[in-house]
This record gives C-alpha cells, structure tokens and sequence, in this order.
C-alpha cells in the first residue's frame, strides 16, 4: 500500500463541497480541515504510485475550486497503535 499526503489550497466559498467530494473518493481515507499554508489535506491510500498519480491528477483534477496542491509520499508509518503493540509483552 502507497500513502501520500495530499495539501491543497481551495477557493474559500468551496472548502466544505470539496472536502465531501474529496472523502468521497475510494482511494481518499480521511480529509482535514487545517489551519495555515494550506485549506485541507487529504489522505490517499492506494495499491501502488500509478493509482497516486491518476488519483490526483485526474479525479483531483476534476473538482472544481482546487488551486493548488502539493503532494507527499509516505515512505514509513509511524502510529501510537502500531508502536504499543510492538512492545506490548503478551497483553
């Protein structure tokens, strides 16, 4: 599985349609709201780098009111449930 991190700068009066739209998609898994640089980060998790590329390019494409984006490819996770069960002893 590929992760990438997508931020994306969306016109203002069109935050909360794209959000809906973005969370809708089957290879988006969450969407947030945050404060800063950019409007909204949208998480996508596919099966290999070609499916982040058609996702973003494409469908991502297809939304009107997205700016711009910039995109991060997970190498690792790293997550407070993944770490506890590495050192849980039999629990």
């Amino acid at each position: 599985m590929v992760t990438a991190l997508v931020l994306l700068n969306i016109e203002r009066q069109q935050i909360k349609l794209i959000s809906q739209q973005l969370v809708d998609m089957q290879e988006v898994s969450e969407v947030y709201s945050v404060a800063g640089r950019y409007d909204l980060v949208a998480i996508v998790r596919v099966k290999n780098n070609q499916q982040i590329a058609d996702t973003i390019t494409v469908k991502f494409g297809e939304l009107n009111g997205i700016t711009a984006t910039e995109t991060l490819i997970a190498f690792n996770t790293f997550s407070r449930h993944d770490l506890e069960h590495m050192f849980s002893i039999g629990e």
